[in-house]
């Protein structure tokens, strides 16, 4: 059976003492990592957003776990790729998180996946992509572990140890895969990405979560906790119930174990789980859970849709240049606009809006049922 641990961990400031206890209740890392490996540690560095925004994984908790690598006698690199197509994303990103910093200091290599080049590798029996591209640094590895932030999603309603290895793609396959259009193709396209680059293990930064309009434009929440696994999908299991998720609902959970991966009913050492759940909100934006006869015999009186705040708005393109249907267009005057016959609601834009410039609309019909939904889901 699959182990997750659990350590309460209620500031920054004990991270380093919260993850040592939670690898000590798993065997340590001594078990995965051998002496000289090259142990690739792959935060979530979505874009450039300082630490307390709650947005990648804390500087503090990437630093203590290369110290722990260093003292298992492997070999830390740290590396990610921004979810934006511009020259120097991922760099800014990795000097506004103080990521870059944090880990030279503790002694790691740097690895900017925008310029370290992938190779195109066949997917073990694939859901959606027989061959993708996988970031060459990953690939270099000997031992691969995720450092996830526990925080809600748009599109996967909850994004943790197995969604984050979607930031070793380059953006074109990522563009490929949000074309997908609905969250079940695109979480069995993500159990593809996972299942080519099979990680060791996986540590979890839940001290300050996100709920809400995650993953960039939630709130963040003090959760308390540190989670550990040699299991990224017994993780996100156990980490998705902890915040009051269905699990299995949770696109990237569900193709992951469609593709044999994780156990449904992990087992959890350390703290138990059931004193340090709590509700996040879900995020306000998304595709209704409404059936789907119902949603298109509504028609145009059904409706969601992203729209862009000119007032916020500042140019930037970075919604234009990261729209895979190329639905986002520029007009004349240099401004932006979402033509919503070409959207297909896979909210790049407002993910990755450094601004915030992207707001959910919803006709007065999508309003009452999505209500109803989040009513239904708070009494559950």
């Amino acid at each position: 059976m699959s182990k997750v641990s659990i350590v309460r961990c209620p500031d920054y400031s004990d991270a380093k003492k919260a993850i040592a206890e939670a690898l000590d209740l798993l065997g340590g890392l001594e078990k995965i990592i051998q002496p000289g490996d090259r142990v690739l540690l792959k935060p979530n560095i979505l874009a450039a957003s300082p630490p307390e925004n709650a947005v990648t994984t804390h500087p503090s908790l990437v630093a203590s776990m290369c110290e722990f690598v260093l003292q298992a006698g492997g070999k830390p690199i740290v590396g990610d790729g921004a979810g934006i197509s511009r020259p120097g994303a991922t760099s800014k990103a990795l000097k506004v998180s103080g990521i870059e910093e944090a880990a030279r200091q503790a002694g790691a290599m740097v690895v900017n996946f925008e310029t370290a080049g992938f190779t195109l590798v066949d997917i073990p029996d694939p859901l959606q992509f027989r061959k993708l591209y996988i970031a060459n640094p990953v690939l270099e590895a000997d031992v691969v572990i995720s450092l996830p932030k526990l925080k809600t999603h748009e599109l996967t309603y909850y994004t943790g140890a197995v969604k984050n290895f979607f930031g070793t793609l380059p953006l074109r396959c990522r563009k490929e895969i949000h074309l997908l259009g609905k969250r079940d193709l695109f979480g069995e396209a993500v159990a593809d990405v996972y299942s080519a680059v099979r990680p060791s293990f996986a540590v979890m930064d839940g001290i300050m979560g996100m709920e809400g309009n995650g993953p960039s434009h939630g709130k963040p929440v003090n959760s308390g906790v540190i989670l550990a696994s040699p299991d990224c999908v017994s993780l996100d299991i156990v980490a998705a119930e902890m915040i009051g998720f269905d699990p299995l609902k949770v696109p990237t959970t569900a193709g992951a174990v469609k593709k044999g991966f994780g156990n449904q009913c992990p087992g959890v050492v350390g703290t138990p789980l059931k004193e340090v759940k709590m509700k996040f909100k879900q995020s306000s934006g998304g595709v209704s859970t409404a059936p789907s006869f119902l949603t298109h015999s509504l028609g145009k009186y059904y409706n969601i849709y992203p729209r862009i705040n000119r007032r916020k708005c500042t140019r930037c393109g970075a919604c234009y240049l990261n729209c895979s249907p190329h639905a986002v267009e520029r007009l004349e005057d240099g401004s932006f606009r979402i033509n919503q016959e070409k959207c297909i609601l896979c909210y790049c834009c407002r993910e990755l809006c450094p601004n915030n410039a992207v707001e959910i609309k919803k006709s007065l019909l999508a309003k009452l049922l999505t209500e109803k939904e989040n009513l239904i889901r708070k009494i559950d």
